[in-house]
């Protein structure tokens, strides 16, 4: 019996020393990655707050500004891959800095844009500068923290995009409606230049501030860095250097990719489309469009905060993003029912925010899983599931644009992006291998 007590008293010892020491590393790593990660998110979606005065002054339909969004994703996608890996053999702090810098030059290089053409070519360029960053992220952080730690932490680094939505739709709106004409600057130049250049200095912060691997760290000790790099590995499902090729073959894999891409095609008709969604219920201040635009970021924001701790202590990480693709789901759908009543239509846009923007970290805990120890096969494995995924990116905006285009509404397309968004819960819940159907058990 004391035997016992004594086991369980190390085992409890063990456990606070573990959460103490990934505190310590979060605080020394995810503020700066956050930061980072919401000027990514918001590369993303500062396009749609400056669709109104770009359309105007280009002349632009709205087929043509979603060919335009798409594009971004297409540079993306196809230079993911290659990009993961790249950063798998150089380092994570060196590439992902190189990412920053070359994305924050071709951001700020969109003041120049006069055609379609020009347009239709810078952000395919942005895309493509910008390819790898969110993958070699998730893989960065494998290296850092252990497994049963990594819901609450990807939960960390997505609430950065949820903040992007949050503080950058305000203030694209202020800056829009305040700064338009500024030293004989548009308002939507000033949007590109502002979510750009600062982009440069972040990239000489990870350079500075990031290591490669927990080994590398000064800042901790030799005990804490052999105990943390055994915590990690302790979780991992097979060993060895891998291959792309081998992470392929990994059944589960393929279907995750799947998965993803329906839950980015709900992600991008969010982030595209949700301005224009408030202007056409009867909204004309661009102030008060991103005040209200920020609702499904604050919603995703709560969420993701509230799942991720409950998806820690629970391990039943499939469940919960299959609840809260449903959640979303029902947004779209009502979002339709509701497109010309204002206040309805904000609450099931923050609905919709709810569930498909907490959604996307409750999702990647998953591949991390599915690949743990697979060495150049997880990082390339994380950015094929994400560039399968971003695929969606290419299909949403131009569906939407398309859709409207032909009806004069977004209707239709919310109704589509519902019904995909079911689809991505029933297969969470009934088309995945058993591996990850399976309670993820917590090892002490």
């Amino acid at each position: 019996m004391s035997s016992q007590l004594l086991h369980t008293a190390a085992g409890e010892t063990s456990t606070l020393t573990e959460t103490a020491l990934v505190r310590k590393v979060a605080w020394r790593l995810m503020p700066l990655i956050m930061l980072c990660y919401l000027f990514a998110f918001f590369d993303r979606i500062n396009i749609s707050f400056a669709k109104f005065q770009l359309q105007t002054d280009l002349g632009f339909s709205d087929t043509a500004y979603g060919l335009g969004a798409s594009l971004f994703v297409i540079g993306y996608v196809l230079f993911e891959v290659p990009s993961n890996l790249m950063l798998y053999k150089v380092g994570a702090r060196r590439w992902i800095a190189r990412i920053m810098m070359s994305w924050g030059l071709a951001t700020a290089a969109m003041v120049f844009v006069n055609t379609e053409w020009q347009f239709y070519a810078l952000r395919f360029v942005i895309g493509a500068m910008e390819a790898g960053f969110a993958p070699g992220i998730l893989y960065y952080l494998t290296l850092w923290f252990p497994q049963s730690h990594r819901g609450r932490i990807t939960s960390m680094l997505f609430l950065a995009s949820a903040f992007s939505g949050l503080v950058g739709a305000p203030l694209s709106g202020l800056v829009l409606g305040h700064l338009d004409g500024v030293m004989g600057i548009r308002g939507w130049h000033w949007l590109f230049l502002l979510g750009g250049l600062p982009c440069i200095g972040l990239g000489l912060l990870v350079l500075t501030r990031l290591k490669d691997r927990v080994q590398d760290a000064p800042w901790l000790s030799d005990e804490e860095k052999g105990y943390l790099s055994l915590r990690i590995s302790a979780h991992e499902g097979h060993k060895g250097h891998g291959s792309l090729l081998a992470a392929i073959r990994i059944p589960g894999f393929l279907t995750l990719g799947l998965i993803y891409f329906l839950i980015q095609v709900a992600s991008y008709g969010l982030n595209f489309w949700a301005p224009q969604l408030i202007r056409s219920a009867g909204t004309e201040s661009p102030t008060l469009i991103g005040l209200l635009t920020a609702i499904p970021y604050v919603c995703g924001a709560i969420c993701m905060v509230v799942v991720g701790r409950l998806s820690d202590a629970s391990g039943e990480r499939r469940k919960y993003a299959a609840g809260l693709v449903v959640i979303g789901a029902v947004g779209f759908f009502l979002a339709g029912l509701f497109a010309t009543h204002t206040p309805l239509l904000v609450v099931s846009l923050g609905l919709l925010g709810a569930g498909v923007v907490a959604s996307i970290p409750a999702f990647w805990a998953l591949p991390s899983r599915l690949l743990a120890g697979a060495g150049a096969g997880a990082a390339g494995g994380i950015a094929l599931i994400n560039t399968l995924g971003q695929l969606g990116g290419i299909v949403s905006p131009i569906m939407v644009g398309r859709i409207k285009d032909l009806t004069g509404s977004t209707t239709p397309a919310l109704y589509i992006i519902a019904l995909a968004s079911l689809a991505t819960a029933a297969l969470l819940w009934w088309g995945l291998p058993h591996r990850l159907r399976e309670r993820e058990l917590k090892t002490e």
